[in-house]
């Protein structure tokens, strides 16, 4: 009788555990069926460190981006801020044909302008159609311009199979991309714009009376979750490119076509939840999305036609990268140039007759107090560094310590006289309180003679957060600043 009670309650713990088993295993393939249940699905979850595919479905069949382009909008507009064409503070004016632009918008009036920092903030959060167009005449000349430039670059990036045709993902049966290409660009604005991409993880932005929220309800709802973007329209359905990363794994995952916010979300959570501990915990390789130049100007009448728009750069500095090794998940990237080749197909860029663009220079970064010399913006050639060409000579100096040679540094302004620089630095300082208290100011001279500039910047922090936390806290002091790794 023991034996065969013994017996009966070894049975039943076996059939609690197969149950349990049972139960996991049909909410994993409820949520995979789910998806391939939709003939619009396409998926990918990519290692960020290693470029290693965890995950996919579809992921190189031809999707609708939806919002997901104005990704590349950013990337074109991080790319200007980085070669000092434009700055934060310059305004983006707003053409007839922006404003008209249908919902979601940020409803500025024709002949009205908005901050470039805050038409990346409503782009992050609202994701602003009007913004995203009046930002692509901004640097474009033209939206039709612009969405050309937006191609090239996709190129150049590795996205073998994705065209635009304009700058905010509205339905153009023409303007097509993939899981792959977007889990691509993803990893190519963490990787290329480190100081910038922290916008992504806003949860909100005040814009006049409004308090405006972030479409992506996965910030702050799933651990570690820090960005990137959502889309939806009718064609495409409800689209969503996110990054992840946790206890030292990171991974960037893309859901494409999902049929509503809620199992796009779900879909989402599921794939973070499941494949983030699946990636590697040790540092990536050294094969990086290449950073190439493709960049165009504007054609020349465009560009008078706006009254003189800045030229994207044509060359940009190199800042180190938070993901390394992605290139095994993009092996089917083009060799040669094809960036090249898709701008053959664009219209000539302006000759050597033709009139000149103006570039606008950028709003100085801080101002110093009334009676002090201000410090002039640097010109497009003293703002540009250049990989390919042989660096200037530097010469970093300080008065108290010698330079950081390595974590993040906050730049805080530049200045043809060392000791106006230092004074910058020494007036931040007293006003950073004390995410600046522990910091090392210091001069970074550039270039020689006459033509001598002197960075301005504070070293020590170890982590990207505390760099860019010093930076807001600076902000919200009135000094306009940027972090970078060093």
């Amino acid at each position: 009788m023991h034996k065969v009670f013994g017996s009966s309650n070894f049975a039943a713990a076996v059939r609690r555990l197969f149950l349990a088993a049972f139960a996991v295993f049909v909410a994993t393939v409820a949520a995979v069926s789910t998806a391939q249940a939709n003939p619009k699905y396409a998926g990918i979850v990519i290692d960020a460190k290693t470029g290693k595919v965890l995950y996919s479905e579809n992921a190189d069949s031809l999707r609708y981006p939806a919002s997901l382009t104005k990704m590349m909008t950013l990337y074109m507009v991080f790319e200007a801020l980085e070669a000092g064409r434009v700055s934060l503070n310059s305004r983006v004016p707003f053409s007839a044909n922006a404003a008209k632009e249908p919902p979601s918008k940020l409803g500025v009036g024709t002949g009205r302008s908005v901050t470039v920092e805050q038409a990346i903030l409503s782009l992050v959060t609202r994701s602003a159609n009007d913004v995203a167009t009046a930002l692509a005449e901004y640097l474009g000349g033209s939206e039709q311009r612009f969405a050309q430039m937006m191609t090239a670059k996709a190129r150049s990036l590795g996205m073998t199979k994705t065209t635009y045709r304009n700058a905010h993902g509205l339905p153009n049966t023409a303007q097509m991309t993939t899981a792959r290409d977007q889990a691509r660009l993803s990893v190519a604005l963490r990787q290329h714009f480190p100081q910038y991409y922290g916008y992504f993880s806003t949860r909100s932005f005040k814009f006049g009376k409004q308090t405006i929220g972030n479409h992506n309800r996965l910030l702050g709802q799933v651990r570690g979750v820090d960005g990137i973007k959502t889309g939806f329209t009718r064609a495409a359905g409800y689209n969503l490119a996110t990054s992840a990363e946790l206890g030292g794994r990171s991974i960037v995952a893309v859901v494409l076509g999902a049929t509503s916010g809620a199992r796009r979300n779900a879909q989402m959570t599921s794939l973070v939840q499941r494949y983030l501990p699946a990636a590697t915990s040790t540092r990536g390789g050294s094969n990086l999305i290449a950073k190439n130049n493709t960049s165009v100007a504007p054609s020349g009448s465009a560009a008078r036609a706006a009254g003189g728009l800045p030229q994207l750069p044509q060359t940009g500095p190199m800042p180190d990268v938070r993901y390394t090794g992605v290139a095994q998940a993009y092996a089917a990237a083009p060799a040669g140039n094809a960036a090249s080749a898709a701008l053959n197909t664009m219209p000539a860029a302006p000759s050597a007759s033709a009139p000149p663009v103006p570039v606008p220079q950028p709003a100085p970064a801080y101002l110093p107090n009334e009676g002090a010399a201000a410090a002039p913006p640097a010109t497009a050639a003293q703002s540009v560094a250049t990989a390919a060409t042989t660096p200037p000579d530097v010469d970093a100096m300080t008065t108290a310590s010698t330079a950081p040679s390595g974590g993040w540094v906050v730049q805080i302004g530049t200045s043809p006289d060392r000791e106006l620089a230092m004074e910058l630095l020494r007036d931040a300082q007293a006003k950073g309180g004390k995410v600046l208290r522990s910091a090392t100011p210091f001069t970074v001279a550039y270039g020689d003679g006459s033509k001598q500039i002197f960075r301005a910047r504070f070293g020590g922090f170890d982590e990207q957060k505390d760099a860019v936390n010093a930076c807001k806290a600076l902000k919200k002091k009135g000094i306009g600043c940027w972090a970078a790794a060093q």
